[in-house]
């Protein structure tokens, strides 16, 4: 009977160990998805962006513009086809520049509860990033 208490007792807590681990990595993923809003401008506007999964990649829409003098741009894809690098990484998506009206590859990490996001042109030789602040 001690031995297989002893045992019983490596099994529960190896599994114990495990559930943690796997909570870890999702909760690490779904801090990716949710309210995000972007830097503000030198005019000091400033986007709110939905962040959610679609399919197996990630992409964000706009929800709301803050200070802006055109709220034309809300409901506009802002970010497409992110896809999962690592646990707090995405890349190859695309992502949409209101102040140039044009799309640029795309990565976007997480970095201590804030978001990275970057434009790049030239194969990710120059980029254009901002950090992105979780929306209240």
């Amino acid at each position: 009977m001690n031995r297989f208490f002893k045992q019983s007792l490596k099994v529960f807590l190896a599994c114990g160990v495990l559930l943690i681990a796997l909570s870890s990595v999702v909760h690490a993923e779904g801090e990716l998805t949710g309210l995000w809003n972007t830097e503000k401008s030198e005019k000091g506007a400033w986007l709110t962006v939905d962040i959610q999964p679609c399919g197996d990649k990630l992409c964000g829409t706009i929800v709301e513009a803050h200070e802006a003098k055109d709220n034309s741009i809300v409901g506009t894809e802002m970010i497409k086809g992110m896809k999962k690098k690592s646990d707090i990484a995405y890349s190859k998506g695309k992502i949409y520049a209101p102040d140039t009206m044009k799309w640029y590859n795309s990565k976007m990490k997480l970095n201590d509860g804030d978001l990275k996001v970057s434009g790049c042109v030239f194969g990710g030789i120059i980029c254009r990033s901002q950090t992105w602040t979780r929306a209240n």
